[in-house]
């Protein structure tokens, strides 16, 4: 079943004769757990038609390079086998996605599209909508509870966003059901070969053609795919959950799902993860503290973007935080380093410098080190709206779910959103900080310097 709160009409075009019904995946990417996908092979069954699952893959999309077009390739292709043993056609052509859903709308009686929260998503969406002539349907399915239905505005912080939530994440949490696919549409993909059709079994072809950032290299340390998505989920049930509340602050213990790069491409969906933790065999406050960060620390993170037109910019964080990073900016700076200094992790902090390696070399940061990274550009950059433009940037170019809401908030997160004043301090002023003496306290710092030594030279013996 397919909550009815996940559909949002787009337009008010009707259906239209049509040899199709088109599935504009782009968010969701995904043949399993799939509310669009779902409903558009219901839509088709109504209307006894095939369905065609098209993706628009283009060479701009902002802040990505070569790191993550292959993750999300390494995906793809295992979208195409498993449509394909649905009877369900998939088609992927070279451009703006936009342009290509209109493309392949033209001959479609309906269109239906999954949703994205980030400001060229939304634009894409809009275009569509206005543009293919027949009835746009978004489905959401990147959310456990519709971002609409959670809030109607931008929240303070997890407290406020927490008791929303928990009121209707139940209902949202249920399975769903494949729909049998009535008319087969494999055989149609011939009818859909163009100059710029492109096949997403030849990942290395495909990356060979596109124009694209080719600094930032793939990763061995993490493949794309659902199948690969669930691996990870069940080697996290099985061994790390129970010990999720304890051990997840620990870096070096790795007790954490590595999921964000799957969620940020839609590989897996946030529903089945909380399904499958919620009946795993697992200490209950491991349990609930994983549910937690899954559910509302993501979600927060998604109303965050939804609300905050301003989500990349240093304006979105909250006015009491600017004025005292104002008042604070002329502060001695015992330690000031560039972009180019801290991508190199050319810093006088080791374990700083372990994370920036982590992050640049396997595309993953565990996230104790990831607040502690961001509140150290802040430290030590020239003034604080330097330090989120480069923190931003650094973690969109690195990191595998870069370019996610929860970067946009995380950074955030870093210079006060969703926090609250604490003593004030040199160049943070009441902003939170944090410490190397602290982080010591707190981890085994040394281990996770070695851990991430390992990880790094397990990567330079692939390449």
């Amino acid at each position: 079943m397919i909550e009815r709160e996940r559909l949002q009409l787009l337009n008010d075009a009707p259906e239209v004769p049509g040899d199709h019904v088109l599935y504009w995946m782009q968010q969701s990417q995904r043949a399993a757990f799939n509310p669009a996908l779902e409903w558009a092979v219901a839509s088709a069954n109504r209307l006894r038609l095939p369905v065609v699952v098209g993706f628009g893959l283009t060479d701009g999309y902002p802040e990505a390079n070569a790191r993550h077009y292959a993750f999300m390739l390494e995906g793809l292709r295992e979208v195409e086998a498993s449509l394909a043993k649905r009877g369900v056609a998939f088609v992927m052509r070279r451009g703006p996605p936009d342009a290509v859903a209109i493309e392949l709308a033209q001959r479609a009686a309906l269109v239906v599209c999954d949703r994205g929260y980030l400001r060229h998503q939304k634009a894409w969406r809009s275009h569509v909508a206005k543009s293919a002539g027949r009835r746009v349907v978004q489905v959401e399915g990147d959310a456990v509870v519709p971002v609409d239905v959670a809030s109607d505005k931008r929240e303070t912080a997890a407290r406020t966003l927490r008791p929303k939530l928990a009121r209707l994440r139940d209902y949202y949490l249920r399975p769903l059901r494949p729909v049998a696919v009535a008319v087969r549409s494999t055989g149609m993909a011939r009818d859909f070969i163009h100059a710029d059709a492109v096949a997403p079994s030849d990942i290395a072809a495909i990356l060979a053609k596109l124009d694209i950032d080719r600094s930032v290299a793939p990763v061995a340390r993490f493949r794309g795919g659902g199948a690969e998505a669930r691996r990870r989920l069940r080697a996290f049930l099985g061994e790390g959950l129970s010990r999720y509340a304890a051990e997840r602050g620990e870096p070096a213990l790795a007790q954490v799902s590595f999921l964000a790069a799957y969620l940020h491409f839609g590989q897996i969906s946030p529903v089945e993860i909380a399904l499958e933790a919620t009946g795993a065999d697992a200490d209950p406050e491991g349990r609930a503290t994983y549910l937690e960060e899954l559910i509302v620390r993501r979600e927060l993170a998604i109303n965050f973007v939804e609300y905050e037109p301003d989500y990349d910019r240093f304006d979105c964080v909250p006015r009491w935080a600017r004025d005292t990073l104002d008042r604070h900016r002329r502060d001695p700076r015992p330690h000031r380093y560039g972009a180019e200094e801290l991508a190199a992790a050319a810093t006088h902090d080791r374990y700083w410098n372990a994370a920036m390696r982590e992050m640049r070399e396997t595309g993953y940061m565990h996230n104790h080190m990831r607040m502690y990274w961001g509140k150290k550009i802040l430290e030590w950059s020239a003034n604080p709206e330097e330090a989120f433009a480069t923190a931003l940037a650094l973690n969109n170019r690195y990191f595998l779910d870069g370019r996610d809401p929860n970067s946009y908030a995380n950074v955030a997160w870093c210079f006060g959103l969703h926090d609250r004043p604490w003593p004030e301090r040199p160049i943070f002023g009441t902003v939170r900080s944090m410490t190397q003496g602290g982080l010591v306290r707190k981890i085994d710092a040394d281990a996770y310097v070695a851990s991430v030594d390992g990880l790094v030279a397990a990567e330079g013996a692939v390449r």
